[in-house]
C-alpha cells in the first residue's frame, strides 16, 4: 500500500509516469525502506496504464462489495426523565459519613514523622 500511495503523491506532484527509483527515493526520504522485487512489480503492473481510467476501475469494484459498517448502536429507551429523577433522588439521600473533624488515614493523630 505504501508503494501506491507514494506513486499516486507523485503523479499528484507531477510526475506522469514515476519509476520505481523515483518511488524507491521519495519513500526513503522520509525513512521508509523499500523491496525492490514488490516495488518492480507494481510498476510492472501500472506501466501503459491510464492511472485516472485506473482509479475508476477501481472505484466501481468497490461499489459492488456494498458499504456501511452496520451504523452506531441504537439510542436508549423513552424515559430519560425517569432515569434523570431517580438518579436525583440517590444522590439527595446520599449522607456524608462524619469524619469527626478529619480523615485519620493511618491512625496517628494528625501527628508528623
Amino acid at each position: 500500500m505504501k508503494y501506491v500511495a507514494t506513486y499516486l503523491m507523485l503523479v499528484l506532484g507531477g510526475n506522469a509516469t514515476p519509476s520505481a527509483d523515483d518511488v524507491k527515493t521519495a519513500l526513503s526520504a522520509i525513512g521508509v525502506e523499500s523491496d525492490s522485487d514488490e516495488l518492480g512489480k507494481l510498476i510492472s503492473e501500472l506501466e501503459g496504464k491510464d492511472l485516472a481510467e485506473l482509479l475508476e476501475t477501481g472505484k466501481e469494484r468497490l461499489a459492488k462489495f456494498g458499504g456501511g459498517g452496520g451504523g452506531g448502536g441504537a439510542a436508549a429507551g423513552g424515559d430519560a426523565d425517569a432515569e434523570e429523577a431517580e438518579e436525583e433522588k440517590a444522590e439527595e439521600e446520599e449522607e456524608e459519613m462524619d469524619l469527626g473533624g478529619g480523615m485519620d488515614m493511618f491512625g496517628d493523630g494528625g501527628e508528623d514523622y
